[in-house]
């Protein structure tokens, strides 16, 4: 039977009240102390109305708008972290991975790449390099976030044996990938992508059942409160409705094959599934990308066919070259084996369409009918259980 949206993902319908507070809180600015006065007569009357459900959800969505009116007039934009000690002490070695790599590279594209992918420093990218990866719709894969995490989180599940002394593995793993955001510098994007997955670990302990978009939803209220403006960075925005994107899609179009047959199949589920993911990804990030940089990949299905697979295989390989400096030069190898197959895209005609003008109105329809496209597939997919 198909779940109620709202009842399956009530914390999603909260984050968006926040993040229309915080867009009212810049554009109204009124002064914090109207807006917190505002918010207790709004937890007053949400407290008082207990008797009609109804009228108490809708205070408490209009609590959560007040809310992030408050947090836009709280959060500092001058956001700096420091690390002590620790911090320090993975920059050092971060400093020695990077010494590293320059011996192991054969190439300043190769080093440049492997760099910015597994230590975030993207300092050695040409203009000519990053052209390659953001015509071939690549360029996600330089800067590091989520999908860089979720990589080294999958990695360390199977380390830690998956549910075999389940809190002890989610306590290590959240360390791990604390650990790895400390050695990238603790930049915007990988700390965003580790409280994402902390959030996620946590809501996984005890193996309870869980909404994956509930737990974005709680992730993005989380940031959003401890820094509001964070919610016009680019980089939060392509992130958050990337995975919102893929929640939302990807159970659908999973359902429009027979399961019988995909189990049967698996390589061709294998290449259904990157398909599916790539799709739906860029049905959450290809209007604010061609919003926001002017240009669309037309080639981004091959790409990801190319990147993804390979970025595992690196990050990975990074691992093991730390432990086992021999095993850099297959790396490096596999660097330039995907700088070559992108540069290879990227020469191909109409590789990307340029010089896109969206405006602000046109980038909300085309959301829209991104959105009635959602209800169709709801609608015509087969009436299974979906998030």
């Amino acid at each position: 039977m198909r779940a109620n949206f709202n009842h399956s993902a009530p914390l999603l319908r909260l984050a968006v009240c926040l993040v229309i507070g915080i867009v009212a809180g810049r554009c109204l600015a009124f002064p914090l102390l109207v807006v917190l006065a505002l918010m207790a007569l709004a937890v007053g009357v949400t407290m008082a109305v207990g008797r009609w459900p109804m009228v108490q959800s809708v205070m408490i969505a209009v609590s959560f708008v007040v809310l992030g009116m408050a947090a836009w007039g709280w959060s500092d934009s001058d956001e700096q972290r420091r690390a002590g000690p620790v911090g320090e002490w993975f920059l050092e070695q971060r400093e020695v991975l990077l010494d590293r790599y320059r011996a192991l590279a054969d190439d300043e594209a190769q080093y440049a790449v492997l760099a910015a992918m597994t230590l975030g420093d993207k300092s050695a990218l040409t203009s000519d390099l990053r052209e390659t990866y953001s015509v071939t719709g690549a360029s996600h894969i330089l800067a590091l976030s989520g999908l860089h995490l979720g990589i080294i989180y999958l990695l360390l599940t199977w380390l830690t044996l998956g549910r075999r002394g389940y809190v002890l593995s989610q306590a290590v793993i959240i360390l791990g990938i604390w650990a790895f955001a400390l050695l990238t510098g603790l930049s915007t994007s990988v700390v965003r992508a580790a409280t994402m997955l902390t959030v996620y670990a946590i809501f996984s302990v005890g193996d309870r059942g869980r909404s994956p978009l509930n737990v974005l939803s709680f992730a993005a209220i989380v940031l959003l409160l401890l820094n509001a403006r964070s919610l016009f960075d680019v980089g939060l925005q392509m992130s958050f409705l990337s995975v919102l994107s893929i929640l939302l899609f990807m159970p659908l179009f999973e359902r429009l094959l027979p399961t019988e047959f995909l189990m049967r199949h698996r390589l061709f589920r294998w290449i259904y599934s990157m398909l599916a993911v790539s799709v739906a990804a860029q049905l959450g990030v290809g209007p604010l990308i061609a919003f926001y940089f002017h240009r669309f990949s037309t080639y981004f299905l091959l790409s990801n066919f190319v990147v993804i697979p390979m970025a595992t295989l690196i990050l990975y390989g990074a691992l093991v070259t730390f432990l086992l400096p021999p095993a850099g030069h297959v790396l490096v190898w596999i660097v330039g084996a995907m700088n070559r197959a992108l540069g290879w895209l990227s020469a191909l005609p109409y590789a990307s369409i340029d010089h896109l003008q969206l405006s602000v109105l046109q980038l909300l329809m085309v959301y829209v009918m991104v959105g009635c496209l959602y209800g169709i597939l709801r609608f015509f997919v087969p009436k299974r259980d979906y998030m």
